[in-house]
C-alpha cells in the first residue's frame, strides 16, 4: 500500500509559505528525531532553496529517539553548507531557549531592533511545532493534539524588538515518493488514519523493530521472538494481549493489537527507537535507484 496524504488547506499554506519567505531569516525546520529525512517535507526545502534562506534543523521529540541515530543525523546535517541541527524536547523550556542563539548564528546580519530575526518555523504535520512555540512564547499561542493538521493558518508573534517568529501550519507533499517514507509518517502519526490501513502500518513497524531492537520488543511483551517475521509480532500481541474478535471462535483482532504496538511506540513506552539513520537511508535510496550513488537526504544536497 502506498501512503499518500495531502488535505486541501495544505495547497494554500504552500502558497503562503512561498510568500512568508521572502521576509524570512532563517527557516526553522523541526522534524521528528526518530526519522528526520523521511519527515522532511521537499517542498520546504525547495522553498529554501530558491529564497537562499540557512536552515536550523530543529530535531524535536529526541527523549523518543535512539541517542546513538540522533548523533549520527546531528553529525550528518552539521555537515551541510548553511545549516546548523540541534536535538531537543520541546517541552524543556531550556532546551527551546538555545533555539534563538543558534538561528542567530545562520543570520549574523539580524541583530538589533532595526533589523530583528525573522524565524519561520515550518515541519510536517504532528511534529510539535505548536509545543515548540507554546515553551518559545511562554504562553499558549498554538493549539496543541494529537492528530496531524491541528494548525491550519500562519501566526506572527514579536517576541521580542530582536525576534520575530512565524509559525506556518504543518505542511505534507503531494507525492510521497518512497514507500517506506510513508510507512515511517503513519507510524509517527503525521498522516491522518483515515489515508492509512493501521494493520499494515504495524507490520511495517514490527519489521523494523524485529531487526534493529528485538530486545525493546520482548522487554515490553514478554514473548519468544524466535522464528518471528513482523506479522508474527502483531499476532503475538494480540495473543499477550487478549485481542480476540467476539463471536468469531477465538480468531486474533489484529487491528486492536496493531494500535496496542503503534501506540507503544508512539509514546516511549516501547523504548527509544529511530525508525532511520543516515546509513539506512543511504542503503534505502540506493536499493530504489541502483546504479546511482545514495546520499541520506531526501532532496537535493543542502
Amino acid at each position: 500500500m502506498a501512503i499518500q496524504w495531502f488535505p486541501g488547506h495544505m495547497t494554500t499554506a504552500r502558497k503562503k509559505a512561498a510568500e512568508t519567505m521572502a521576509q524570512t531569516d532563517v527557516v526553522v525546520e523541526v522534524l521528528d528525531a526518530r526519522l528526520p529525512e523521511a519527515g522532511s517535507n521537499p517542498m520546504i526545502h525547495e522553498l529554501r532553496h530558491f529564497r537562499q534562506r540557512p536552515c536550523l534543523k530543529v530535531l524535536n521529540k529526541v527523549d523518543l529517539a535512539d541517542p546513538e541515530a540522533t548523533r549520527a543525523w546531528i553529525d550528518y546535517y552539521n555537515k551541510q553548507p548553511n545549516v546548523m541541527a540541534v536535538a531537543i524536547s520541546a517541552k524543556k523550556p531550556g532546551d527551546v531557549a538555545k533555539l534563538a542563539g543558534l538561528a542567530q548564528k545562520l543570520a549574523p546580519h539580524r541583530d538589533d531592533a532595526f533589523k530583528p530575526l525573522r524565524l519561520m518555523i515550518m515541519g510536517i504535520p504532528n511534529v510539535g511545532k505548536s509545543t515548540l512555540m507554546n515553551t518559545w512564547v511562554k504562553r499558549r499561542v498554538a493549539a496543541v493534539g494529537d492528530e496531524p493538521a491541528v494548525t491550519k493558518s500562519q501566526q506572527r508573534i514579536n517576541l521580542s524588538p530582536r525576534l520575530i517568529l512565524v509559525d506556518t501550519p504543518g505542511m505534507t507533499w503531494p507525492k510521497i515518493e518512497h514507500d517506506a517514507d510513508g510507512f515511517m509518517l503513519a507510524a509517527s502519526h503525521a498522516i491522518g488514519r483515515n489515508a492509512v490501513i493501521d494493520e499494515e502500518v504495524a507490520i511495517f513497524l514490527a519489521g523494523i523493530l524485529l531487526e534493529r531492537y528485538p530486545h525493546l520488543l520482548k522487554a515490553r511483551y514478554g514473548f519468544d521472538l524466535t522464528g518471528l517475521d513482523a506479522t508474527g509480532v502483531v499476532e503475538a500481541v494480540a495473543r499477550k494481549r487478549g485481542c480476540l474478535l467476539k463471536g468469531r471462535g477465538g480468531e486474533l483482532d489484529l487491528e486492536k493489537a496493531a494500535m496496542i504496538l503503534l501506540t507503544d511506540y508512539r509514546s516511549g513506552t516501547l523504548g527509544r527507537i529511530s525508525l532511520e539513520t543516515p546509513a539506512s537511508r543511504a542503503a534505502m535510496l540506493a536499493a530504489a535507484k541502483p546504479g546511482k550513488a545514495a546520499a541520506p537526504e531526501s532532496g537535493p544536497a543542502d
